[in-house]
């Protein structure tokens, strides 16, 4: 399968640059894979769509402020956006512009937090030392700023839309703090929707993994087959799998948040036959065709052309259709990629 093959032109003014005013007022297409029908709604219909024979899957992975703005001693300014923590302070990182920095750097972030550059690790990356004192979490919600996907223009003196972004770009049941972006399709939720849902029998569970840039790392080869996804780890509550387990076993439909509650769920079937409690790490590359063995409705929002994403609803919906729907959406005016709306494909 070609690369070209998931390719879409997307008119600019269709990427939202901002969150809808409210959360559940996004734009919901409502796509039946089978009969092969596209109705519009907003988010707020989710509620007369899923019902006591649905079992909600969510990723309440936290993002935390990973973008972390610096100078060398020399004054020169550097950007140190941390990916993931390896042991205590020490944390793998992209650094830029990474030419201007050598083993043994000091970039200073601010009075209660330097960063020193270790060792140049392959693609681009280094592996820091981080130097505070105090919780590391509460001293980045200080001095960090929220790791935006470039698609979305923020001047970082704008104190008005990093506000929002802190409190936006994030969902309302985020616990665990992990993720360098959001798993988007959750931010349309509240919790007087999850309230609704619940009040009609409607089971709602968790799994955590945490978002890294390979999610959203550009797939480069035009067969897609020599794409390799990144590994992103992943947590399941014994709660949570006896629940998936349960509701398999009487027939009920697990609609999956997001593209990331799809891997982690389709990972661990892959490994284990059933959910199974547990950490672990999904490199799942998930493109058509694919046999989804737990998921039967997904939620998610319109992605970026001739990505993973893309190539995962493709799997999910046949593929002509899901392109389908994504042309009608431009027609449609729907707004696209991280802020955006959103689909529930059924």
């Amino acid at each position: 399968m070609q690369l070209s093959e998931f390719d879409y032109e997307l008119p600019e003014n269709l990427i939202a640059q901002k969150p809808a005013s409210r959360r559940t007022q996004s734009k919901m297409m409502v796509l039946d894979k089978d009969l092969k029908t596209i109705e519009h709604k907003h988010f707020f219909d989710i509620v007369d769509y899923l019902d006591e024979n649905d079992v909600l899957v969510l990723n309440n992975t936290k993002v935390f402020p990973a973008r972390l703005l610096g100078h060398k001693i020399t004054g020169a300014n550097v950007e140190v956006f941390l990916l993931k923590e390896y042991e205590t302070r020490q944390w793998e990182a992209l650094i830029k512009p990474s030419k201007r920095v050598n083993g043994g750097n000091i970039i200073k972030i601010s009075d209660e937090l330097y960063a020193k550059t270790l060792v140049r690790l392959d693609g681009g990356k280094w592996l820091v030392e981080l130097g505070y004192k105090g919780d590391i979490h509460e001293i980045l919600a200080r001095v960090g700023n929220v790791p935006l996907p470039p698609y979305i223009e923020r001047k970082l003196d704008n104190e008005s839309l990093k506000k929002l972004d802190f409190k936006r770009y994030q969902t309302v049941f985020a616990k665990h703090a992990g993720s360098v972006a959001a798993p988007t399709a959750g931010l349309h939720f509240t919790k007087d929707i999850l309230k609704k849902l619940k009040a009609k029998g409607i089971q709602v569970c968790y799994v955590t993994l945490n978002v890294g840039l390979g999610t959203f790392k550009p797939v480069k080869c035009e067969n897609i087959l020599e794409h390799k996804m990144d590994s992103e780890s992943f947590e399941i509550s014994k709660k949570t799998a006896k629940i998936i387990n349960d509701a398999k076993e009487t027939g009920k439909k697990i609609v999956a948040v997001g593209t990331t509650s799809v891997r982690t769920l389709e990972t661990c079937f892959q490994k284990h036959g059933e959910i199974k409690a547990g950490k672990d790490s999904s490199c799942l590359f998930i493109y058509p065709p694919y046999e989804f063995k737990i998921v039967d409705k997904l939620i998610t929002n319109f992605h970026l052309p001739k990505s993973t994403l893309i190539m995962l609803a493709s799997a999910f919906a046949d593929k002509d259709f899901i392109f389908e729907a994504y042309q009608e959406a431009i027609e449609n005016k729907y707004r696209f990629y991280s802020y955006g709306d959103c689909m529930l494909i059924q």
